[in-house]
């Protein structure tokens, strides 16, 4: 058989294997070690499973991962997000509508210091759906805002699909971060702007708590200052050059755990859970990790990057045509897979597309970002939306996607602004 051939074949039994459940860092390692068996001997083949395997598990800058997610268990395991939530209540939850903005405000907070999309949603429907539930917020509003919000978590640095995305293309994880702060920012604004426009079209739809006295406010920031001390030096550090990406990690986890420490919210129990819960997902994504690599080592004797980059520039569409042509692709897979099974599947086909195109790989990494938290709450099969369920057994996914649908617009909104004007990603990373 050609290459062409095997490298079509390949990807035939890998979303067959998909389909049939195989986890897919399993899948991929399979397909690719199998493929490049075929077109180069197994000796070779079984020579980049242990090459790769342990290129990938003692390198300095993957530490960036399981450090990043120490630092989520930490922030969630000490009961950080129900501070930011009850923080941001006493200053927002008056307005109409007051407890889904509060709701966005902890979630990008929490995004802050924990980087994961669904981690932000599975906490979230049990910090602040029963509140909205107690103050008779609808269902479908209440738990569309939770998964809005969710996707925070791979927005806002530090992110870990940011990280991933770095470490595949090469990029400065650093600046990846940076470029996340102002499309973040404006996430939160325009998901309160919504949450206020359907307030001025339903107003009895959504009610308004009662206005927080000012030593209320002032107690309620007491309990988020570290919080938001931690998010400062942490940015602050790689924005200032103070340290790497992989520091920032290290320092971030630390902080983390001294707050939650100090604070009497991490009793050892905790902290040997937080470890545990850490080495589960860290082998998770690693497992992926090393799966897609494996798969990119048949790719790259295949030549099929360059081969899909020619494809696709001679269709005539134009840099902005295939630019929406993989956007696109980018939805359907979120209805399929997990946004960092996704990241690390795709980015090394697409990537080198991007770069003859003339696109920023540092832009191109936000909107990548912001497709994939698209795909994450869109129907029919958005990851959020079923992990919100999960939390919150009695409502139905239909309710769910329909609270989720004006958020939906207004993602698309966002992403076409940030294609139109690319310094709104650019802007703080090109000052570092």
């Amino acid at each position: 058989m050609s290459a062409d051939t095997v490298t079509i074949l390949a990807f035939v039994v890998l979303f067959a294997l998909m389909l049939l459940r195989v986890p897919i860092g399993m899948a991929m390692g399979l397909v690719g070690v199998t493929g490049f068996a075929y077109l180069s001997g197994g000796g070779p083949a079984l020579k980049i499973v242990g090459h790769t395997t342990m290129r990938t598990v003692t390198d300095f800058n993957f530490a960036v991962i399981p450090l990043f997610l120490l630092m989520g268990s930490f922030a969630s395991t000490s009961g950080m997000s129900r501070e930011l939530f009850r923080g941001a209540n006493a200053f927002l939850g008056h307005f109409r509508g007051g407890l889904g903005i509060a709701t966005i405000a902890a979630c990008g907070g929490f995004a802050a210091i924990c980087g994961s999309s669904v981690a932000t949603a599975a906490t979230f429907s049990r910090v602040a759906y029963p509140e909205m539930r107690r103050h008779n917020y609808p269902q479908s509003f209440a738990t569309g805002v939770i998964a809005a919000g969710g996707t925070l978590g791979i927005m806002i640095p530090p992110s870990t699909v940011f990280a991933v995305y770095g470490l595949i293309t090469e990029q400065d994880i650093g600046k990846l971060f940076v470029a996340g702060i102002v499309p973040g920012i404006l996430a939160i604004l325009m998901y309160i702007v919504t949450i206020n426009i359907i307030g001025i079209v339903r107003p009895s739809y959504l009610p308004a708590g009662p206005r927080s006295a000012w030593p209320e406010r002032l107690a309620a920031l007491r309990n988020i200052w570290a919080i938001m001390l931690l998010f400062a030096f942490v940015l602050g550090g790689i924005y200032g050059g103070l340290f790497t990406a992989t520091e920032a990690a290290a320092m971030g986890a630390g902080g983390a755990f001294i707050i939650g420490v100090a604070r009497g919210r991490l009793s050892w129990r905790d902290i040997l859970n937080s470890l545990l819960e850490t080495t589960r997902t860290t082998a998770a994504v690693f497992t992926i990790l090393i799966g897609a690599l494996l798969l990119g080592y048949f790719l790259t004797i295949t030549q099929t990057p360059q081969k899909v980059t020619e494809f696709l520039t001679a269709l005539g569409l134009g840099r902005y045509g295939v630019l929406a042509l993989i956007m696109v692709m980018y939805l359907i897979l979120g209805c399929l897979m997990d946004a960092l099974a996704m990241i690390i599947l795709t980015v090394p086909i697409v990537f080198p597309v991007i770069v003859a195109l003339g696109f920023d790989p540092i832009w191109f990494g936000v909107i990548i970002v912001m497709t994939v938290e698209l795909g994450l709450i869109h129907p029919p099969v958005g990851m959020n939306i079923f992990v919100i369920k999960s939390v919150v057994e009695d409502v139905k996914i239909s309710t769910i996607f329909y609270g989720v649908m004006p958020f939906i617009v207004t993602d698309i909104i966002r992403l076409i602004l940030l294609i139109a004007f690319p310094v709104l990603a650019l802007w703080l990373p090109s000052h570092m």
